[in-house]
């Protein structure tokens, strides 16, 4: 199963998108950051089923909401930010969805017995300072180790929060033990994760079992 981990810049279309989802064939499943899909959802669903991949992200209307589009093009998980974590079947596995700060502030709700494969978390635009990059790295890998699943998060390449001055694109793969599969900090350029051993691959580079955690 391999996912690709996309961080594209604002647009009002899904371009970026629709060439990503068309260059990988490969790929299962595509994570693309919050607020992304906006009024694109019904384009994106047809692009899942012409290329038979998932795509999980986040739109707004008009408020937050996270999305999951199965295979076939399917909504399978349309949920309003910050309502109670809901977990999904799909290509035999079982997914959760944290949007952006729901990381930080809800987390996954309650441990259950059941196993959860891994945790998407669409992130709006980038952090607004490295202690904030810190602190949510360092959540993730708490939520991680304490649902022992993967956590996988990803924000758009450019955009700041507020208007403010800062912004520092963040893309990041966390193992079920808390451990770094891959942290990056201001490179979007897009990566494929391979569950089935968890080695990865950056565009452009050959592919990586692991990298020095920062």
């Amino acid at each position: 199963m391999k996912i690709l981990i996309g961080q594209p810049k604002l647009e009002k279309t899904i371009l970026q998108l629709i060439n990503e989802i068309q260059a990988y064939p490969e790929v299962d499943i595509m994570i693309y950051p919050e607020g992304y899909l906006n009024e694109n959802v019904a384009e994106a669903c047809e692009w899942a089923r012409k290329c038979g991949t998932m795509i999980i992200s986040g739109y707004k209307k008009p408020k937050d909401r996270a999305i999951m589009i199965n295979h076939m093009g399917q909504v399978v998980l349309d949920k309003a930010k910050y309502e109670p974590a809901v977990y999904i079947e799909q290509e035999g596995l079982r997914m959760g969805h944290l949007l952006c700060d729901e990381l930080v502030l809800q987390g996954l709700g309650e441990r259950d017995n059941d196993k959860v494969d891994f945790v998407a978390h669409p992130i709006g635009v980038g952090m607004f300072s490295e202690n904030q990059f810190d602190v949510w790295i360092q959540a993730a890998k708490e939520l991680a180790m304490a649902h022992h699943t993967i956590i996988i998060g990803t924000s758009h390449a450019d955009g700041s929060f507020g208007g403010g001055d800062v912004s520092i694109p963040i893309a990041y793969a966390i193992n079920a033990d808390g451990e770094s599969i891959f942290i990056r900090k201001n490179d979007t350029r897009s990566v494929i994760l391979d569950l089935e051993d968890l080695s990865y691959t950056v565009m452009g580079e050959q592919k990586q079992m692991k990298e020095s955690v920062l």
